[in-house]
Parts: C-alpha cells; structure tokens; sequence
C-alpha cells in the first residue's frame, strides 16, 4: 500500500472538485430553465472520462516495463511534473475558488449551443480528469503495483462521488472550505515528496554518485520507519525515506517550505476574503440543492 493512501487522496479531492463543477453547470441550467441542456452536459462529462482513462493506460502501457535510464527518467519527469501541475492546482484553487461559480456560469451563458456546452463540460471535466491520470502516475513507485494505486484511486472517487451525492439529495452543509484547505495541506507534502523523488532519479540519471550531497542525511536500518506497513504508507504519501540522500532532503524541504508559505499567508489583510469564500461555499452548496430539488 505504498501509494494507496496518496492515490486515494488526490482522487478524493479530484473527484470532489469535478462534482463541485458541475454542480455549478447543471444548478445553473435547472435554474435558468435549460434542463434540456442537461444531456449535453452529460455528454461532455463521458467523454472527457473515456478521454481521461485511455490517456493514462497509453501513458502507462508505454512506460511500463522501463528499466535503467529509461525508467529513471521518465520516473524524475513524471514525477517533477506531476509535483509541478499539483502546486499550481492547489494555489489555483485557493485563488480562484470564491469566483468558480461565476466563470463556469459565464461560459454557459456564452455557450448557447449543446455543442457549446458539451465542450464546456468536457474542458472542465478534462482538466481535473487529467491532472489526476497525472497525479496517479507519479504516485505509482517500483515498490507498489499499479493495481495498488488503481485501487486507492478508484476508492477515492468512490467516496468522492457519495459526498456529492449526498449533498446533492440531502442538503448537506458541508465545510468545504476546511477540507480544500486541509487536503491542501497534506497534497503539498505530497508533492514534496515528488519533488525529493524527482532529484533522486534525476541525479542516478546522470550518475552522480559521490559527494556530500549524495551520502545520507540519516540512516535508520530497523523500526517502524525502516519497514513495514507504517514505513510504506510514509513512504508512498510524503516521500518518507530510511536512507536519504541529502541532496533529496534538501529537495523536499526547498519545495515545501515557500509552498506552505504561500498557501497558509492569509489572502487579505481583513475578514472579507474569509466572507467571500464562505460565501463561495453556500454557493456551491445551494446549486447541488436547487437542481436536487427538480
């Protein structure tokens, strides 16, 4: 279960970010009396899950297999990129979600086609469905399998899907809010630990084998954190090592340290930016109830 506990993660969060989108697309239709829009929408959303789901078994069928260099550089590519996409993701989100709901509703609006709007659907979709392919990959290690990862992944979307629906039938006031920020938290050092990764793949790479950077910063050869079930979730969700070169503890901390500092800085100087995500929140919340009221 190396990755499992990270692949479950980022599908959970994934997985709820897409219910939130189209959350918004179809209360806004159901409100404006375009539920005959409302297929489209649907359209959109399946295609761009067959789009998403092919990508990664292309991606995947080709990389495995890989050995030697092969394997160690397209392992530091995905994974830097992949640490890369979660970061702007995660600031993304914490900038833009109190306006979410007002751009999606104004590409409905300009979009006054089914065609419009499948391809609305779609690229909303699309964008989330492909950063998690992405995501899942870098998450996947020579030490967990990929059925592993699947697993997790699938397990994440699944509960995804019943919070979504469960506050789509029922009204849940759900604190979204808290759990972005805390998902936040616990993805930021998971990226950390993609970014470790990344330097340590890249540096076998082009064989940089000796040096001060390359001896470990600490070496523990038994334990809790050496082995065993408590070592691999470690391991799999935040780049835990027993052995660590430091040039990869390094790695890790340059990442983490100024993202949590630009994630944790409060927005603004007053309470109107905690009003206004608040608001987004209720916002959200009421469009899953309206088009579950229809």
């Amino acid at each position: 279960m190396t990755s499992m506990g990270a692949a479950f993660l980022i599908t959970l969060r994934e997985g709820l970010e897409i219910a939130i989108v189209l959350a918004i697309l179809v209360g806004y239709l159901v409100k404006t009396g375009r539920r005959d829009r409302l297929p489209s929408v649907w359209l959109g959303t399946g295609v761009a899950v067959v789009a998403c789901v092919v990508a990664g078994v292309i991606v995947h069928l080709a990389t495995d297999g890989l050995a030697g260099k092969g394997e160690q550089a397209v392992e530091g590519v995905l994974a830097l990129g992949a640490a890369g996409v979660l970061t702007y993701m995660i600031l993304w989100m914490r900038k833009n979600a109190r306006t979410l709901g007002g751009h999606l509703r104004g590409k409905v609006d300009v979009a006054v086609t089914a065609g419009g709007l499948a391809i609305v659907a779609f690229i909303a979709v699309a964008r989330e469905g492909f950063e998690t392919v992405l995501f899942l990959l870098g998450a996947e290690t020579g030490s967990s399998s990929g059925a592993q990862v699947v697993f997790g992944g699938a397990l994440g979307l699944a509960v995804s899907i019943v919070i979504g629906m469960l506050i789509y039938f029922g009204g849940s006031r759900v604190d979204l809010r808290s759990f972005f920020r805390y998902t936040g938290l616990l993805l930021i050092l998971f990226a950390a630990g993609l970014a470790g990764k990344a330097v340590h793949e890249l540096r076998e790479l082009f064989e940089i084998e000796s040096g001060w950077f390359i001896e470990p910063m600490w070496t523990i050869s038994s334990g809790t954190f050496a082995t065993g079930t408590v070592y691999d979730f470690l391991k799999g969700m935040f780049g835990w090592h027993a052995s660590p070169e430091r040039i990869r503890v390094f790695a890790y901390f340059a990442y983490a340290v100024p993202v949590l500092w630009i994630f944790l800085r409060p927005v603004a100087s007053t309470g109107d930016a905690v009003a206004a995500e608040s608001a987004h929140v209720e916002d959200v919340v009421s469009d899953l109830e309206a088009a579950g009221r229809q």
